[in-house]
C-alpha cells in the first residue's frame, strides 16, 4: 500500500564508511518509491557535510543537517574497524542530536558502535557483525548483544549483522511501513532472496558448509533451490557436472559432512523460518521444504536443534518475534552417503 505521507530517511556517514551499508539500504527505498509510489525521501548525511569518502576511496556527496526537525528514519551506517568502532566525537554527536527527532532509528553493520556511543542502545537488545560482537559486549556492558542475528528490532531501535543485512533490514523496514506485498516486490526487483527472518543466524548452514570449490557450492545452491523436490546424490552431483562416487568424497572431503546430512539441515532451516515467521500447519511446512511427512521432519528437528517443530512454535508464540533462534546441537561424526532425500 503506497502512501502520500513523505517519509524522510537519513543515512549517516563518516569517513571511511562501508559503501554497501549505505547502497544496500538506498537502492531498497529508492526502488520502493520509484516503482509503488512509496514516497521515501533518502538523503546522506555527515557530521560537515560535503563530500565523505567511503572506505573504498570512492566519495559520496552528502549534506549537512541544519534543521533539527522531526522526520522518519534515521539509519547509521558501519564501516571496517577504526572509524567503525571507535566513531569519532562529531558524528556521535550528530546521532545524539537527530535521533530524538526520528521515528525510528537503525543501524547497519558496525554503526551500531555509533548508536551504542551515543546512548541509545542501553538497556536494548541489538545486534552487529559477528566479528565484532565481543568488542561490543566489552565496551558497552549495558547493550545487550544477540550476535546470532540477522537484525534486531527493540521498540523503535533497528539494528543489523554484516555488510548485506543492510538489505534485510531496509527490507524489513519498508514491511513496517507499506506491508509485506511492497516488501516482497522490492526484494524481487534488487534480484536478492525475499528478506530473511531477523531471528535467522548470521552463520547459516551453507556459510557452516564452507566448500571452496564451484562444483560443490553449486550443488548447494541446486539443493537450497530445489528443497521441496527428491535431492538424491546422483542428483546433486549432475549439478556439481561430475559422477556421484566423485561428487559424494569431494563433498565430505570439503565441508566434512554428507550431502543426506548437509540437505537435512538446508531443509531444517527453510522449515525453521516458516514456523517462526506463519501459522502454515507443521504438515504442511514439512511437505513444502522436502521432509515429506511431519514424522520425519521431527526426528530431524530432535538432531539438529533438540526440540520438535511444535515445540519450537509454542516457545516462538510466548516469546515472541524477537526471541532467539533454537541454537544447533553440536553432531559428531557422519552416516552413510546414503541418498539425500528421496
Amino acid at each position: 500500500m503506497a502512501s502520500d505521507v513523505c517519509r524522510r530517511v537519513r543515512l549517516v556517514v563518516f569517513p571511511g564508511f562501508e559503501l554497501l551499508d549505505l547502497s544496500g539500504p538506498l537502492c531498497a527505498f529508492n526502488l520502493a518509491s520509484e516503482f509503488y509510489q512509496a514516497a521515501y525521501l533518502v538523503e546522506a548525511i555527515s557530521a560537515h557535510g560535503g563530500a565523505v569518502a567511503s572506505g573504498s576511496g570512492v566519495p559520496v556527496h552528502t549534506a549537512k543537517v541544519s534543521r533539527l526537525t522531526p522526520f522518519d528514519t534515521l539509519v547509521v551506517v558501519g564501516g571496517a574497524a577504526g572509524g567503525a568502532i571507535d566513531p569519532d566525537a562529531v558524528t556521535v554527536a550528530l546521532i545524539r542530536k537527530l535521533a530524538p527527532r526520528a521515528r525510528r532509528v537503525a543501524s547497519v553493520c558496525t554503526g551500531a558502535f555509533s548508536l551504542a556511543a551515543a546512548g541509545l542502545l542501553d538497556q536494548r537488545s541489538a545486534t552487529t557483525h559477528w566479528r565484532y560482537a565481543a568488542a561490543m559486549q566489552r565496551r558497552f556492558p549495558n547493550v545487550r548483544i544477540d550476535a546470532d542475528k540477522i537484525f534486531v528490532r527493540d521498540g523503535n531501535v533497528w539494528t543489523s549483522a554484516g555488510i548485506t543485512s543492510g538489505i534485510d533490514l531496509a527490507l524489513a523496514l519498508i514491511e513496517d511501513d507499506f506491508g509485506i506485498e511492497m516488501s516482497k516486490a522490492v526484494a524481487k526487483d534488487m534480484v536478492v532472496y525475499h528478506r530473511r527472518s531477523g531471528g535467522q543466524s548470521q552463520f547459516s548452514t551453507l556459510l557452516e558448509l564452507e566448500p571452496w570449490s564451484d562444483r560443490v557450492r553449486d550443488a548447494l545452491n541446486f539443493a537450497r533451490e530445489h528443497l521441496h523436490e527428491p535431492l538424491p546424490v546422483e542428483r546433486m552431483a549432475a549439478a556439481a557436472r561430475i559422477s556421484a562416487r566423485q561428487f559424494a568424497r569431494l563433498f565430505l572431503k570439503e565441508t566434512g559432512d554428507t550431502p543426506a546430512r548437509a540437505v537435512e539441515r538446508l531443509r531444517a532451516e527453510a522449515a525453521l523460518l516458516r514456523i517462526q515467521d506463519g501459522t502454515e500447519p507443521i504438515e504442511i511446512i514439512a511437505r513444502k521444504v522436502g521432509f515429506g511427512d511431519k514424522d520425519r521432519m521431527r526426528r530431524a528437528f530432535l538432531r539438529i536443534y533438540g526440540q520438535s517443530p511444535r515445540a519450537l512454535r509454542r516457545a516462538m508464540t510466548r516469546s515472541g518475534a524477537a526471541s532467539s533462534p533454537p541454537k544447533r546441537v553440536h553432531q559428531t561424526g557422519t552416516k552413510s552417503i546414503g541418498r539425500a532425500g528421496k
